[in-house]
């Protein structure tokens, strides 16, 4: 299994492009702005999109997507997310007023988009390879992905707080090979952080106390315009944990 990260800051301006990573050729987790730099070629491949929360940064090209490539597909493409993110996508979404529903596109009977309800917990198996839907602790109802190759496992926390329930399946999961976790603020604004259930470098530090195995762990969703802050800031309060910034191109192949 391959992932690579099409996008992981919390912004836009220049190369940086919102939450969108690419598994193998034909899901996404998530699909923010990075999902632009595909070729139309590489997009009409995607068959699945599995969201973790309805915010713009993360579901921005799930209608550009879909509208672009439909006509180059035989199949519909699925879009897979909890109950309550899938009703706020049909509601304010794909509502004919912002964007059409290509859930009823041609017809209802043959659409081009159908949406696949998650369970938290749950595991989802697509040719061997199994998305787990985990708890995240967000202003929107919103989850992270466990995805596991049958070889190691990647765990991605998704916009998050203090997360509890994180940890223990962390802790819990044998083969955990990779954690990409989010650290949106500095500490400056610690406040921010908390009041938009984000984290920053000290609240990270304090949540990777909670992991008791060895893990590489990656961050992301940096603000632009403090990305170094941050990262100094992380660097010195969990370097015992030695995390890296998350980057655009790279890839985990496990």
């Amino acid at each position: 299994m391959r992932i690579k990260v099409l996008g992981c800051s919390g912004g836009i301006g220049g190369d940086l492009r919102t939450t969108a990573m690419l598994v193998d050729d034909d899901i996404l987790i998530d699909a923010g702005t990075g999902v632009g730099d595909l070729s139309i070629e590489q997009l009409a491949k995607i068959d699945h999109i599995f969201i973790t929360h309805s915010h713009l940064d993360h579901v921005t090209s799930v209608p550009f997507l879909v509208d672009t490539v439909c006509w180059m597909r035989d199949k519909p493409v699925t879009v897979h997310s909890t109950a309550a993110t899938l009703q706020i996508l049909k509601e304010h979404l794909f509502n004919w007023k912002i964007w059409p529903d290509f859930s009823q596109i041609p017809d209802a009977d043959k659409p081009f988009m159908i949406f696949s309800e998650l369970v938290i917990g749950q595991a989802v198996e697509i040719s061997g390879r199994k998305f787990t839907a985990i708890p995240a602790n967000h202003v929107v109802p919103a989850v992270g992905y466990m995805v596991d190759s049958g070889h190691a496992s990647f765990l991605f926390s998704g916009d998050t707080s203090v997360n509890d329930e994180l940890w223990k399946i962390a802790n819990a999961t044998a083969n955990l090979k990779y954690l990409v976790i989010e650290t949106a603020f500095s500490n400056k604004e610690r406040d921010i952080a908390i009041a938009s259930k984000h984290l920053c470098p000290s609240m990270l530090a304090d949540e990777l106390l909670k992991l008791t195995k060895p893990v590489e762990v990656f961050v992301t969703h940096l603000k632009p315009g403090e990305v170094q802050l941050t990262m100094n800031e992380i660097e010195i309060q969990a370097a015992r944990w030695t995390p890296r910034m998350l980057e655009n191109g790279q890839e985990f192949v496990f």
